[in-house]
């Protein structure tokens, strides 16, 4: 402006690619997984397919801005959005407040994995993409159990969920959820009907957890699985051959009969003395498996040395091979395994005394 001073412009960081504008002045950043749905008729889509009832206590994760939010409203009796975002928190209150839909919505500020979830009929949710695994299991072991879940997650984990015996994506973590539950495939998002627009595509699945839930011990059933899929196109008979697999599992053995025994010898003995080995030497149960299981490489976690078992433990192999002989599996592999047969030959080695943690 003539007479006046030229007022300096900063100059734009370079190099942080870590958000992307929003029209209402907030920036989403992708190193959150923040990746809004912006196509009106894609969200609509999601709602219908969700199978609303208008009774229904719906949980929305990650609503961002509210865009799906909206709809769910219209559908359902009352929405409960956990947000971790702050800013995200005030958009979303901002946005209804002083709508007849403002006291159906319930929203809730905080780390959705740290966060005691309510009651709930439905969930429905656009999620980080970093936090599919535990959020799909914390939700799976929610009490009381909810109808079902309409989840978007990046394409490769959807498909690992709803792979079948024979896929190439068929791994531990397809094995553990549908135990846990039954998984639809529903729709495939493109990455450009986001904002901003993730790397890869999506897909939106739905999840119904079983009712009755098949019960298993879950520690024993998930240091079984981490065995059957450390190399999953091997045959069971070769993984069962292997040291550290038999090692593992004699120790066990040995410390089941000795605890057995002091049982019965002795009803006040101390039972904390003894503990018993898993698939990855740990106490705790961790059903993260996500991109593992795969024999194109080391499996990190569990080093398994390949060879057969000589000396004193030969007596102990022949009866791990004798339980795969007797249910038919020492050729089969656990790339091609139904939930049935793995329930079944776990049953078998329990049936002999041999168990996974």
């Amino acid at each position: 402006m003539a007479g006046g001073k030229v007022r300096k412009e900063k100059p734009k960081a370079k190099g942080t690619g870590t958000s992307a504008p929003y029209q209402g002045g907030i920036s989403f950043h992708k190193s959150k997984g923040q990746h809004i749905l912006k196509n009106p008729m894609l969200v609509d889509t999601i709602v219908q397919k969700s199978g609303i009832k208008s009774t229904d206590t719906i949980l929305e994760i990650g609503p961002g801005t509210g865009n799906l939010t909206k709809k769910l409203l219209e559908a359902g009796k009352l929405v409960i959005a956990v947000e971790v975002d702050p800013r995200m928190v005030l958009e979303l209150q901002r946005r209804f407040q002083g709508t007849p839909h403002s006291s159906r919505l319930k929203v809730i500020q905080g780390d959705v994995l740290k966060t005691e979830l309510p009651y709930f009929d439905i969930c429905v949710a656009n999620i980080p993409y970093q936090i599919s695994s535990p959020l799909t299991f914390k939700l799976l072991n929610h009490q009381p159990s909810f109808r079902c879940a309409i989840i978007m997650f990046q394409r490769e984990f959807a498909m690992r969920l709803v792979a079948q015996p024979g896929d190439k994506l068929y791994c531990r973590l397809t094995v553990n959820t549908q135990l846990l539950s039954r998984v639809f495939h529903l729709l495939k998002v493109g990455k450009n009907n986001f904002r901003p627009p993730p790397k890869v595509d999506s897909s939106v699945v739905r999840i119904e957890p079983r009712k009755p839930r098949i019960e298993v011990k879950q520690k024993e059933w998930d240091g079984f699985l981490r065995i059957c899929f450390n190399r999953k196109n091997k045959t069971l008979g070769a993984i069962f051959r292997q040291k550290n697999v038999l090692s593992l599992l004699e120790k066990n053995y040995k410390t089941l009969q000795a605890l057995n025994l002091s049982v019965g010898n002795n009803r006040d003995a101390d039972m904390g003395s003894l503990r018993l080995g898993n698939a990855n030497e740990v106490e705790t149960m961790e059903m993260e498996t996500e991109m593992d299981d795969d024999d194109d490489g080391a499996d990190d976690e569990m080093d398994v040395e390949d060879g057969d078992a000589e000396g004193e433990t030969s007596e102990f192999k022949n009866k791990v091979l004798a339980v795969l002989k007797e249910g038919n599996f020492e050729d089969k592999r656990s790339s091609k395994l139904k939930l049935e047969e793995f329930l079944y030959l776990l049953s078998l080695f329990n049936k002999a005394g041999i168990h996974f943690s």
